[in-house]
This record gives structure tokens, C-alpha cells and sequence, in this order.
């Protein structure tokens, strides 16, 4: 098999070719995957992307041509994929769908005492020898009612960490079912937005959840609320959250996801400007914090995704569809 793979870092052609063990021929390109550089696939059997590649039905078409029989995604998430495109094609797409869903739900909790404590602001203040604490006041999160959107592996990770803090939790999934006592009951979504202190996002993004958090979904919150996502930047419209901020609705926000953060996230920008009028809009709010896209970014996460992508493409090439990650068979 040889692989083409996009969006690749430094750290990506580690752990990837640490877990080689086939010997595979990948090549790594650090640019997405666009219609713009698909052509870098020719010649390959399959291609391995991340969450920002851009495969959608034009890149599939370029892709099907060149002979690419295989999309592996590093990833868990597939919304960034055209599934029809890719049937249509002939082209498997494959994914890994849990790595470590401690890293995505403890980087939740790091945005929420950041935000509670205000850590970044009272760091800056250290760093200029001023030990004041007026504009650090926080909150005891002892008894908060936390309402977790989306309780599948992250989200229950999150939960448990949450209730370790003494919360009181509320759930909001179709596919949740809690068998007792011990797990917090599941409610509807009007419900959770009224009643919960804090919200933390955890749910697929789809064509259901797409700005599942807008203008009528906020004008149900309490104000001051703590809205928290670390799932996909499309389930938040942010102009309405930029609305929320403004008015005080919206109390704390912590993002690791943004909707257009295609071609602004895992990138350096240090040296120039930020085109995002919205996202530097964003930036001016002491009250948000925000991380680019690195929830999942551990060691052991990095082993695993790696891990199981190359496993992925080695039950591929021997035919064993049955023990791949599959999205779409060809």
C-alpha cells in the first residue's frame, strides 16, 4: 500500500511511522487536502486525512480518477466527508473512533477552571508583579448543574469528572439510556439549557446539531452561563454567540473547535494578521478562552490514533473489511 498523507505534522510522521510496522510507503504532506492538492495522491493507493481536510464531492471525483481506493481518516469525526461521493466512487473511508476520549474530556475541564479561576488572566498579572485579585472572582462548582450535550465516550469520561467535582448533571442525547440511580438523568434539550450553570458540548456534528447552539437556544440559557465546546466548531453559531457575550447572557465560553477553522487552526499566523473578522471579534473578550483544536493532543491519544489508522490500512490491503473502522465500503 502506499499511502499519501495530508495535514501532517511533525508529530503526525512520528507516531504514523512509529506504528508502520508493515512498512508501508507513506508520504507525508504538511498542506490539506483540497482540490487544490489532490493531484499530490496520484500515484497512491489511499490517502489519510485529519479533521480540516477538505473532501468533498470534487475532491472524491479527483481522488476516484487517480485510483485512490481508500480515505483513512485519523480521525473520528467524518462530517468534513462527502459518504455519497465516496460510495459512488468505489472508495472505502474509514476512521478511528475513540482514541482517548480522557484527552478530549479532561482539556473540558482545563477550559472550565480556566475560565472559572481565571488562570490566564491572573497569570499575565504574576508575570507584570501585580497580585492583586479584583476581577478574579470565581465560583464554587461544588452542586452546579452541568448539562452535558452528547453522552457518548467523551461525554461520559466528562460526566465522570464533573460529579468527582460534586456536580449535579443533566444529560441531553436521543441514544442515552440511564439503567439507575447513579447515572444522571436524561432530559430534554429546552430543559438542559434552562437549568443548567454550565454546558459542555460532546455530540457528533450532522446536519441535526449543525448551530444546534443559536440565538433561541441562548435566549432559553441562564445568564451568565459557562457554554463550553470541545466537540466540532459547527455546532455553535458564533455570531449568536458573540451576541451572548455582549449582552451577558453568555457569562464564560470556552472553545477548542471553530467553525472556520479550516484554514486558521494548527497553523502559525504569529507574523501576520487574522483575516476572521468574527474570530478576532472573539479574541477581545476577557471572558472566553479559547485553544486551536488541541483536546485530543496527548501522547497516548497520538499512540492510538496512530495505531489504529495503520491498522485500519493493513486490514484494508489484506481484504479484512470486517476488522476496519468503516464509514463507507466501496
Amino acid at each position: 500500500m502506499k499511502i499519501c498523507v495530508f495535514s501532517s505534522k511533525k508529530y503526525d510522521k512520528r507516531f504514523i511511522t512509529e506504528a508502520n510496522s508493515a512498512n508501508y510507503d507513506m508520504q507525508f504532506h504538511a498542506v490539506r487536502l483540497s482540490q487544490d492538492t489532490a493531484i499530490l495522491a496520484k500515484g497512491f493507493d489511499g490517502v489519510c486525512c485529519f479533521v480540516n481536510d477538505d473532501i468533498n464531492a470534487n475532491v472524491i471525483a479527483q481522488l476516484g480518477d487517480q485510483g485512490i481506493r481508500l480515505i483513512a481518516l485519523r480521525c473520528a469525526g467524518f462530517n468534513n466527508v462527502d459518504l455519497e461521493a465516496a460510495k459512488a466512487h468505489h472508495i472505502t473511508v474509514c476512521r478511528v473512533p475513540a482514541y482517548s476520549p480522557h484527552a478530549v474530556a479532561e482539556h473540558a475541564c482545563a477550559l472550565i477552571l480556566d475560565l472559572n479561576r481565571n488562570i490566564h488572566r491572573a497569570h499575565n498579572r504574576i508575570r507584570e508583579n501585580d497580585y492583586s485579585l479584583d476581577g478574579l472572582l470565581g465560583f464554587d462548582l461544588y452542586k452546579k448543574a452541568v448539562g452535558v450535550i452528547g453522552a457518548g465516550n467523551i461525554g461520559r469520561k466528562f460526566i465522570n469528572i464533573m460529579q468527582g467535582f460534586g456536580c449535579n448533571i443533566i444529560v441531553s442525547d436521543p441514544q442515552y439510556h440511564p439503567t439507575g440511580s447513579h447515572e444522571p438523568p436524561r432530559v430534554e434539550l429546552d430543559k438542559l439549557l434552562a437549568s443548567s450553570d454550565l454546558i459542555s458540548l460532546h455530540c457528533p456534528l450532522n446536519s441535526e446539531t449543525h448551530h444546534l447552539i443559536n440565538k433561541n437556544a441562548i435566549a432559553q440559557m441562564k445568564a451568565g452561563v459557562m457554554l463550553i465546546n470541545t466537540s466540532r466548531g459547527g455546532l455553535v453559531d458564533t455570531k449568536a454567540v458573540i451576541d451572548g457575550l455582549k449582552s451577558g447572557k453568555i457569562g464564560y465560553l470556552g472553545i477548542d473547535v471553530y467553525e472556520e477553522e479550516s484554514t486558521l487552526f494548527f497553523e502559525n499566523y504569529s507574523d501576520t494578521f487574522i483575516q476572521d473578522d468574527i474570530f478576532a471579534r472573539l479574541q477581545t473578550f476577557p471572558n472566553v478562552t479559547i485553544t486551536g483544536h488541541q483536546g485530543f493532543f496527548t501522547k497516548e491519544a497520538l499512540e492510538q490514533i496512530a495505531r489504529t489508522t495503520m491498522n485500519n490500512i493493513a486490514q484494508f490491503a489484506k481484504g479484512n473489511l470486517k476488522q476496519v473502522h468503516v464509514v463507507v465500503a466501496s
